[in-house]
């Protein structure tokens, strides 16, 4: 169990060496079974760490010891104290940086220089914009009209509360990013949380947990249980003494914890579930960055975001031209560990997304599909597959309508605006969108119609703390980031007294 040939920090050698056991209660405790599980690295397909397998029980000592932090400690701080702690975690994190992102190359397999220069920053930049929210929740007082009591006069004010003990399930494709994304919102609205990471990437919410140790929060503020689906996340989507369960993965898994939810006692939730968006190019746009933006859009992190633009809808003026420019590029990204200076894309994360991404590819080549660039498995060693674009696609092809959630692009020809805001609907999703055109009054009407979370006019993937994220239809429930994820973690008290 190494750090195989390629170099990184002793710190995150080390801490990658390590058993690792459960955050339960501010202490490491063993899982009650005893079990452990590999965690792999995906470019090479060797166990580079080993964590605690846990289970119900370990979920109801986890649920146990938030609700007596939420009731003891973390409810009696003020709200200013809670944002210097949630600030002191990033501060702690951004120190940390070179190590986590480390930890997030080797146990996710990205390249170096994406964890380093987008996902740790912008979890370091989410704690310390969500540390200034906390003396900002407030209530308001409103003038009521009591049409049952003529001349009776009533004060009426609103109070905002957390919600209470939340469970939060986190997707691997940015397992320390939606850590924050999850944990940071939820700190500030006064709630505390039982966090179950992804059973394939739990090393950097490991590391967190002792981040969050020293930064100083209190017992059971934030618990960290590592282990499988059914074995953890299931327990805690149903136990019936947590409130809320925020989820981040697939829409499959997303119907099963509202069914969990709706069996046990109703808890609350937001789910940011899949996503199949369309990216669309107009003969007007600066084609240049169009087809940087479209490559981009789909080969970011390997393919592997809920928001990629996995539909690629170009005006048929110009559909040879971007086509054949994105290829272009795609067939020069250089593939490979993400320890290596030189790699722009590296794995899948596991061998079962491998062999999904695989099948799709063959499921489309059956159905007519064409690969313009890549569609294939790239070696026998590690879970690496081509960058791909699919052309001669249809509608009804599996390709165009499922989440492929890979390096796999289907681009298609369009005629007019009418046509393609009906063909970009055209889907169980909406979470995101990409419009590329100079004109910016068709781009904002078009906008308008497409029944998307997240619209881009000339750009993709940009994100910032301050602006909501989650979709429409299939892709879930609730929103992301901003102000609006508070939301998310807070009840409204209206409080009337007659004077």
């Amino acid at each position: 169990m190494t750090a195989e040939k390629h170099n990184i920090s002793d710190q995150a050698n080390q801490f990658l060496n390590r058993t690792h056991k459960l955050f339960i209660g501010g202490q490491w405790v063993e899982a009650q079974s005893g079990q452990t599980f590999d965690v792999v690295n995906p470019a090479t397909g060797q166990v580079i760490s080993k964590v605690a397998r846990g289970g119900s029980g370990d979920v109801d000592l986890a649920v146990k010891a938030a609700r007596k932090a939420f009731e003891g400690p973390w409810s009696k701080m003020t709200s200013s104290e809670r944002g210097k702690l949630i600030w002191k975690l990033g501060d702690l994190l951004e120190q940390h940086l070179t190590e986590f992102a480390e930890l997030e190359t080797m146990d996710n397999g990205k390249p170096l220089a994406v964890a380093k220069f987008a996902d740790v920053p912008l979890a370091v930049d989410m704690f310390r914009y969500m540390a200034g929210w906390t003396t900002k929740i407030e209530g308001s007082t409103i003038p009521v009209s009591v049409p049952t009591a003529p001349g009776g006069e009533f004060l009426s004010y609103t109070h905002r509360e957390p919600v209470g003990v939340v469970g939060q399930i986190i997707p691997w494709n940015f397992p320390l990013l939606m850590a924050a994304w999850k944990l940071a919102p939820a700190l500030a609205a006064g709630c505390t949380v039982i966090l179950k990471p992804a059973e394939e990437t739990p090393v950097t919410a490991l590391r967190l947990a002792e981040l969050v140790q020293e930064a100083g929060f209190p017992e059971g503020v934030v618990n960290i249980i590592t282990g499988f689906g059914e074995e953890t996340g299931a327990p805690l989507a149903a136990h019936m003494d947590v409130d809320k369960i925020a989820f981040t993965g697939s829409t499959e898994v997303g119907r099963l914890i509202v069914q969990a939810a709706g069996t046990s006692n109703l808890k609350k939730l937001t789910l940011e579930l899949g996503g199949k968006s369309p990216n669309i190019i107009f003969p007007d746009a600066n084609l240049k960055a169009a087809i940087a933006g479209a490559a981009s859009g789909i080969f970011f992190n390997q393919g592997q975001c809920c928001c990629a633009g996995s539909r690629l809808y170009v005006h048929q003026d110009i559909f040879d031209e971007v086509i054949e420019g994105v290829s272009a590029r795609a067939k020069k990204i250089r593939v490979g560990h993400g320890l290596d200076p030189q790699a722009q894309m590296g794995p899948l994360v596991s061998h079962d997304q491998l062999a999904r991404v695989c099948n799709f590819l063959e499921e489309g080549a059956k159905e007519g599909a064409v690969a313009k660039a890549g569609g294939k498995r790239i070696g026998d060693s590690g879970y690496f597959v081509e960058p791909t674009v699919l052309v001669d696609t249809k509608a009804n092809m599996k390709v165009v309508q499922e989440e492929i959630f890979g390096p796999v692009v289907v681009a298609m020809p369009f005629t007019d605006v009418d046509e393609i805001a009906a063909t970009a609907n055209d889907s169980i999703y909406g979470l995101a969108a990409g419009i590329w055109t100079q004109n910016i009054s068709m781009a904002h009407k078009l906008a308008r119609r497409i029944r998307a979370g997240s619209v881009w006019v000339n750009c993709y993937n940009v994100f910032d703390a301050s602006l909501p994220f989650g979709g429409y239809k299939q892709s879930g429930w609730g929103r992301e980031m901003g102000k609006e994820v508070l939301n998310n973690y807070l009840e409204v008290k209206a409080v009337t007294t007659q004077l």
